[in-house]
């Protein structure tokens, strides 16, 4: 199980692309939404904020606390690329390649951002 230093690259680009995916991006939210309480409170502007609560109970909440962290969903994230490429390399590769080209994209476009506000 030896990786070269460019399958290790791509592996974690797309690790950190799919993490993000799963816990942040909009896309993904009917992913989440089963597994999440939605509570709205209003600041001290007045301001509605909206807060993601896992559900209560054994499976969603389990699902609910692992998507509410990025660190553990980082880690299953990992898992599960790391063995497909293990077991299936030509199924996995592309979307592995996708994934870190979307997150390298991702890392371009945030400093692009800052750079120019």
């Amino acid at each position: 199980m030896n990786f070269s230093l460019l399958e290790l690259l791509i592996i974690s680009l797309a690790s950190f692309r799919l993490t993000r995916l799963l816990v942040f991006d909009k896309i993904t939210e009917f992913i989440r939404n089963p597994f999440f309480e939605e509570i709205t409170e209003l600041d001290e502007n007045g301001e509605e904020e909206v807060y993601y609560i896992p559900k209560k109970g054994f499976i969603k909440g389990f699902i609910g606390e692992l998507l509410s962290c990025y660190w553990c969903t980082g880690i299953w994230s990992s898992i599960f690329l790391c063995v497909s490429y293990l077991l299936w390399p030509t199924v996995a590769t592309p979307l592995l390649l996708i994934l870190a080209v979307a997150a390298v994209a991702a890392i371009i476009e945030t400093l692009v951002q800052r750079w120019i506000t």
